[in-house]
């Protein structure tokens, strides 16, 4: 698609420092099958908001398209097979809507088919971090887009619920229902293609996490709690408490609560 955009922006000492290479391989942790190019989050920003006026791409069967804007690039991003896409080119493409000017409706609907794309936290959190619109929008229809995204049998359709849900709804109106959907997570359902291992894997890249699975979803229903102790620290210790989280779950919740400047003298339960 964008990859003859991509490398040229890739940094020198990612193409020729294997420590620095590997390094940022371990960070991302992409699945084996996922491509990852090596573009930093400021060039790959830059590049997104300049591909927003429109593109030349290229298509995996060899088509090329002229996309005068980022709606008809986002268009061939659908078009195209997710698992020909490299790591940069999803978090791209999560960064067009964002940068969409469009009705939250048509803003959905793009969401909807971009969602089931995520296969990584970097690409689930980087998209959820940058899409702003989401303090704007109307809070009952976005609630009511996350719901069935909390459902969902897969890692990172349920991670997008839980950090969506805590970068734009944890308020005082909003906490109990949060609370409630997270209570209702069935950890058992979720499918991981992550596998759990011991020990550090050898090599970046291998598809490994040193947690239970899905690890990624209950690291980031931790990330939320240590977060709303930080804000609401009396109403999230009675809900931990009450809850019917998984031990495992709630550990990492008070590890991740120690870890933090805001909440590290805060008791968490």
């Amino acid at each position: 698609m964008i990859e003859h955009l991509i490398h040229p922006l890739v940094c020198e000492r990612f193409r020729t420092d294997a420590r620095y290479r590997e390094g940022h391989l371990r960070v991302v942790n992409a699945l084996p099958a996922r491509r990852v190019a090596g573009l930093h989050s400021p060039e790959t920003k830059m590049l997104a908001k300049q591909l927003s006026a429109g593109a030349s791409v290229v298509m995996s069967d060899g088509r090329q398209h002229v996309c005068r804007n980022g709606a008809q690039l986002i268009s061939c991003f659908e078009e195209e097979s997710s698992g020909s896409l490299c790591y940069e080119e999803t978090v791209i493409w999560g960064y067009l809507i964002n940068l969409e000017k469009c009705s939250l409706d048509a803003r959905l609907a793009m969401l909807a088919r971009y969602v089931p794309v995520l296969d990584n936290w970097a690409v689930c959190d980087s998209y959820c971090a940058h899409a702003k619109w989401m303090q704007r929008a109307d809070r009952e229809a976005l609630w009511e887009f996350l719901h069935r995204w909390f459902r969902s049998e897969r890692e990172f359709e349920v991670r997008f619920a839980i950090v969506v849900s805590m970068s734009y709804f944890l308020c005082e109106e909003w906490l109990e229902r949060v609370f409630e959907q997270i209570n209702a997570i069935d950890f058992a359902r979720i499918k991981s293609d992550y596998t759990t291992v011991k020990s550090k894997p050898v090599h970046a890249q291998q598809g490994t996490v040193q947690g239970t699975e899905p690890y990624y979803v209950r690291m980031g229903v931790a990330w939320l709690l240590a977060t709303a102790l930080a804000k609401f620290a009396d109403q999230t210790r009675t809900f931990v408490r009450s809850s019917a989280l998984p031990a495992d779950v709630i550990k990492l919740y008070v590890r991740k609560a120690r870890e933090s400047f805001r909440t590290r003298m805060v008791e968490a339960l």
